[in-house]
């Protein structure tokens, strides 16, 4: 069922939205080479903390899933797609980095990832993220009232597969409410002109994810939350919580 949000709902969204940008920025700050994922997720538990806010993400366990989610960011290096489990692993010079965080306020959330280079990244990459927020940006400008959630997902399309990057089958966006998941799903790919009309009050998270080698294809691995490319080209993933007002789109998870 999608729930539309009042002016107050949409208020609290835009505290929780604020707290998630805030601690992305940290986190990006943080990730250089030598830094071990588990200590960015050590250091947006310590801000989650001190901005009381809690972690849309820690312990979230749906049925696909073997276990729940041990951390509060979803870190996705290189080959990694989307939902990478923070480890011990230390980040390299050149590593491209996916950073996935939802936190909420008062049961309302937010939900954002970036990609970014560590140290000195290969033009391929960054063409790769540049593209990715890309998509997101001409996603976000189709958000509008009166449009078609089609019009969203052909706008992510078209940006991708100009730039002959692949996108992961069956992954996209969501909407965002007292859930993190909620209905509509926002698939990366569609007709323009079809599906659920957007109305003021609808809030969707919108997250193209590209891959370099234009493959589709993707697998989980053994851990049962990690997608990774098939071939083990790079991957790139953007998002942004939205809200479709009367005067255009709002990002939620802006600074």
């Amino acid at each position: 069922m999608v729930v539309l949000k009042s002016a107050a709902e949409l208020a609290t969204m835009r505290e929780a939205g604020r707290v998630v940008a805030q601690i992305l920025t940290a986190v990006r700050a943080a990730a250089q080479p030598g830094a071990t994922l588990q200590e960015l997720d050590d250091l947006a538990r310590e801000l989650l903390s001190e901005k009381g806010a809690k972690s849309s993400f820690l312990h979230y366990h749906p049925s696909f899933a073997p276990i729940p989610y041990p951390a509060v960011l979803c870190l996705s290096v290189n080959d990694a797609i989307v939902h990478g489990i923070p480890d011990a692993r230390r980040l390299d010079d050149g590593d491209l980095l996916s950073i996935d965080f939802g936190a909420h306020i008062d049961g309302y959330h937010g939900d954002s990832a970036i990609t970014v280079g560590i140290g000195t990244v290969d033009a391929a990459a960054q063409r790769l993220s540049d593209v990715g927020k890309q998509a997101l940006d001409a996603g976000i400008a189709a958000a509008v009232a009166g449009n078609r959630l089609g019009d969203i997902s052909h706008a992510v399309q078209t940006v991708c597969r100009a730039a002959k990057y692949g996108m992961p089958t069956g992954y996209g966006g969501h909407g965002v409410g007292t859930a993190m998941h909620e209905d509509p799903h926002v698939p990366n790919e569609g007709r323009p002109g079809r599906g659920l009309a957007l109305r003021p009050g609808l809030v969707l998270a919108i997250e193209p994810m590209v891959v370099e080698s234009g493959s589709d294809r993707h697998r989980l691995l053994l851990d049962g939350w990690t997608v990774s490319t098939v071939d083990g080209s790079r991957a790139a993933h953007w998002e942004h919580t939205i809200a479709v007002t009367e005067d255009g789109p709002v990002i939620l998870t802006a600074l």
